[in-house]
């Protein structure tokens, strides 16, 4: 059996993630701030569907959190052969508006614990040659949004990158980017929802079978559904000028998980 680690596996797409990995029969490694809420989704993933969840409580904005989840996707012994890299955050407010601490906070989660998680997990699939990673991102990658939106698109940049410097070697990266999406995301950072027209959200459970179908046709990009491809797509013919007043107007408030 399988084995899966997700990072912010309680709520949202990460607890989407640990649903559909456990309903295929893959054991789990649950990665979050609390316990509390670990233990509860263990043991209720456990008890539907039999198999096993591992708990590991982990804080990925400092670096005693980070150690031990690299540690535990370098074990040869109890191997991880697909890593969800989901935990991540929003800060309500333009530029200056946020501290430093918390914009540099975000740039850990979102990109050194990236980076050092994936290539804790790549080094030992790379041995066994296969494996799989999924760094979530954001479509807020594609579009000027101060630090949150940079660095999910560095986010982006850097798995396509890795990906294909693994070609051939049996391990597979992607990145994901969805849109809005009805998890605790908005709640946790303080913005407000209610101008978000209701063809724009996205369910947490469909957002993860597109993108494991994705992953499976080995893409290197997900985003997964046909509303925001085609979104995107006219954001590449968008001017950038544009693009960075709309996004100053609505999308520093109302970001994209």
């Amino acid at each position: 059996m399988t084995t899966a680690l997700i990072t912010g596996a309680t709520a949202g797409i990460g607890a989407a993630f640990a649903r559909r990995l456990a309903a295929e029969g893959r054991n789990l490694v649950l990665v979050a701030r609390d316990t509390e809420r670990l233990q509860e989704q263990a043991t209720e993933l456990h008890d539907r569907h039999g198999i096993e969840a591992e708990v590991l409580t982990a804080d990925l904005s400092d670096d005693e959190g980070m150690v031990a989840v690299e540690k535990r996707l370098a074990d040869r012994k109890h191997p991880v052969d697909l890593l969800i890299n989901n935990a991540g955050f929003g800060n309500k407010g333009r530029f200056l508006e946020v501290s430093m601490a918390d914009e540099l906070t975000m740039l850990k989660v979102h990109c050194e614990a990236v980076l050092r998680l994936t290539s804790a997990a790549a080094g030992s699939m790379r041995e066994r040659g296969r494996g799989g990673v999924v760094n979530v991102a954001s479509v807020a990658a594609f579009v000027p949004r101060g630090t949150y939106g940079a660095s999910k698109a560095w986010v982006v940049q850097f798995t396509q990158g890795v990906a294909r410097d693994m070609a051939g070697s049996g391990v597979r990266l992607m990145a994901l980017c969805p849109g809005f999406v009805r998890t605790e995301f908005h709640e946790r950072a303080g913005m407000g929802t209610d101008n978000i027209p209701g063809w724009m959200w996205l369910d947490a459970d469909k957002l993860v079978s597109s993108a494991l179908a994705d992953l499976a046709k080995g893409k290197s990009l997900s985003i997964p559904d046909p509303r925001y491809k085609a979104l995107m797509g006219m954001v590449k013919l968008a001017p950038r000028g544009l693009l960075g007043g709309v996004s100053s107007r609505a999308g520093r408030k109302y970001g994209p998980q």
